[in-house]
């Protein structure tokens, strides 16, 4: 028995070992409370750094939606989508938690070198709890976006109950784009100044104020193409189940599904081949 296999023997491991991937994921697991304060802590710091608080978290969707509004809503004219608040609130706000998870994630381990060097810790749960994190904020909008439906006509309806597993397939879907950009940003630190470029051309065509089919139904082409977006499919979703005569395809919940897992499963393996790098000069 030579020196390493005496050391692993009794417990010891060698630093900067990318461990095997079901050990990896179990590591993750017995760190989930470390994710979670850690998630909780940044939104309250965040949070006390002003004198309203948290009310930012609603503030800010609620003015940008506010904004988008009275700009877009003069713009499209006749091509506004029917129930046109609602319509676009249930938009700027998810997409504010995709973006938050979007941007967050990529600097999730550029910023926090110092802990990267100095503790031993399953990486994934950086980017991990910036997602937890943006999905802490982003509750507050969930609570007031029922009291806007409410407003504008919206009957409570038991399909409401159904937001709940649309939220869950966006928190995939984030987390996965959260983890792939963690690893890219990591080894090309440049590509966080493309992410508000990627996030913008996003938010553009993700149909956030705008139903794809009526711009883009003389385009069947480009509109095929800008279907597959998966942020535009989970909000189609969201509408669907939240609005009144919104509708659902049949196949809808499936494709939210394979983008939402998929990527959080890419996510996943991505990030994980690449542990033994993180932190490391």
């Amino acid at each position: 028995m030579n020196l390493s296999e005496y050391a692993i023997s009794h417990g010891l491991k060698e630093i900067g070992v990318r461990p095997k991937f079901w050990s990896y994921l179990k590591q993750t697991w017995g760190r989930r409370h470390f994710i979670f304060t850690r998630a909780l802590f940044s939104s309250e710091s965040a949070s006390s750094q002003t004198r309203l608080g948290r009310w930012w978290l609603v503030l800010t969707p609620s003015i940008q939606g506010l904004i988008y509004g009275l700009v877009f809503g003069l713009i499209l004219g006749d091509l506004r989508p029917d129930k046109f608040v609602p319509f676009l609130v249930i938009g700027v706000f998810l997409f504010s938690f995709f973006s938050g998870s979007l941007s967050g994630g990529a600097s999730s381990l550029t910023s926090n070198v110092g802990i990267l060097s100095t503790l031993s810790f399953p990486r994934i749960a950086l980017p991990l709890s910036v997602v937890l994190r943006q999905l802490i904020d982003f509750l507050p909008q969930l609570a007031i976006l029922i009291p806007i439906l409410l407003v504008f006509g919206e009957q409570i309806s038991w399909s409401w109950l159904l937001v709940v597993p649309v939220i869950l397939l966006l928190v995939f879907l984030n987390a996965g784009i959260a983890m792939i950009f963690a690893r890219v940003a990591s080894v090309l630190q440049d590509i966080t100044n493309f992410i508000p470029f990627m996030i913008r051309i996003l938010f553009y065509s993700s149909g956030i104020f705008f139903e794809l089919d009526r711009i883009l139904g003389n385009y069947p082409e480009l509109l095929s193409v800008a279907q597959l977006n998966p942020v535009y499919v989970i909000l189609k979703l969201a509408r669907g189940v939240l609005l009144s005569d919104g509708q659902i395809p049949p196949d809808l919940w499936i494709t939210a599904s394979i983008w939402s897992l998929g990527t959080f499963a890419v996510g996943v393996v991505f990030f994980w081949r690449a542990e033994a790098t993180y932190g490391k000069s």
